[in-house]
Order: C-alpha cells, then sequence, then structure tokens
C-alpha cells in the first residue's frame, strides 16, 4: 500500500473515473505502477535504511551524485539528482553543516560552486551503500536475474527514449497545448 488507498481500489477508481476517455489504458496504468513504485521504494529507503543517519532521499542522492562523480559543479549536481538549483542550495547546506560536503568557489571562475565530499562524507558513503543495495536487493525479491535485467533493460530504453526525443515532443505538446480550445489557469484563478 502506498497511500490511504490500495493499489486495487486506486486502479478500480481510476478506471470508473476515465471509462470512455479516448486514452490508452496500458500506457497509463504502466507509468501509474512506475510512479506508485517509485514512492513506495524513496518512502521504503528513506524509513530504514537512511533514517538510520538522518538522510532524506534527496540528501542521499546529492551525496551519492558526489561521492560517484567527485568534485562537481552545483549545476551538474542539481540536474543528475533531478532537483532546482534552489533545493539543492538548502540540501547543500545542510549537508555542509554536517561536515559531509564542502562547497568552495574557484579561483578562475567566480560565478561557479563546486561540491565535494569531505572525509567524513566519503566515510559516511563507504560504510551506508552496503547497505542501501541490501534495501536494493530487498526491492527486487521475487524477480528472478532475468526479470532485474528485463526491468533494467526496459527502464534504461525508456531513459533513453526521453534523452533523444524530450525536448522536441515538450515543444510539441505546448503547441498543441496553445492551439487548442483548454482553459488556461493564471496563477491567481481560483476556479
Amino acid at each position: 500500500m502506498t497511500g490511504y488507498y490500495t493499489l486495487r481500489e486506486t486502479e478500480k477508481a481510476v478506471g470508473e473515473r476515465l471509462n470512455g476517455l479516448p486514452i490508452d489504458v496500458e500506457s497509463m496504468m504502466a507509468l501509474s505502477n512506475l510512479h506508485r513504485t517509485a514512492l513506495v521504494v524513496r518512502n521504503h529507503f528513506e524509513q530504514s535504511v537512511l533514517r538510520d543517519v538522518d538522510l532524506s532521499w534527496t540528501g542521499f542522492v546529492v551525496l551519492w551524485v558526489v561521492w560517484i562523480w567527485g568534485d562537481i559543479e552545483t549545476r551538474h549536481v542539481a540536474e543528475e539528482s533531478g532537483i532546482s538549483k534552489g533545493t539543492l542550495t538548502g540540501v547543500a547546506r545542510t549537508l555542509a553543516n554536517r561536515g559531509l560536503l564542502t562547497r568552495t568557489t574557484p579561483a578562475d571562475d567566480r560565478r561557479l560552486s563546486v561540491l565535494s565530499l569531505t572525509d567524513r562524507g566519503k566515510a559516511l558513503m563507504t560504510e551506508l551503500f552496503p547497505r542501501f543495495n541490501a534495501e536494493e536487493v530487498y526491492s527486487l525479491e521475487g524477480l528472478s536475474q532475468r526479470r532485474i535485467a528485463e526491468l533494467t533493460r526496459v527502464l534504461r530504453h525508456m531513459l533513453n527514449h526521453f534523452e533523444q526525443t524530450s525536448t522536441a515532443r515538450q515543444a510539441e505538446v505546448r503547441q498543441q497545448v496553445q492551439s487548442s480550445s483548454l482553459p488556461t489557469l493564471a496563477a491567481n484563478d481560483a476556479s
């Protein structure tokens, strides 16, 4: 269960609400289940292995990116972490206050900020990641190695598809919306 309603209850309510609409139900269900699964996994990790070290999912992801790539510009950390630069500022400040990373400004370009793990941050990730990986293994229990490899291939295919086509598709959809009869909602529109 991911929230107040069970998966079956949610699927039934969605089916009733969307009955008769011209949609691809299988695509919707696949992505809906992907989203729900991601939420369940994130919550499980935050309430188990990350809770023990007082890290949020976002804090862990930022540490992971800096651990993997080494000294890295904040704009790249934000992009790799899937968060805004503003969100990264707060997360990085918290992690720096805990002594896990540092933020420096290169002398040759004062506009940039670079994040680096401290020795304490490196030690935490070296200790934490095997426990984190044990929860990754737990998350996929019941799937054979073949099914795990298949899942990995499918997700990589989706990622590659978005990397190759997303920018053009976003522009196309925005154009369609602008020329459609969909109502636009202003920021102050309460209706």
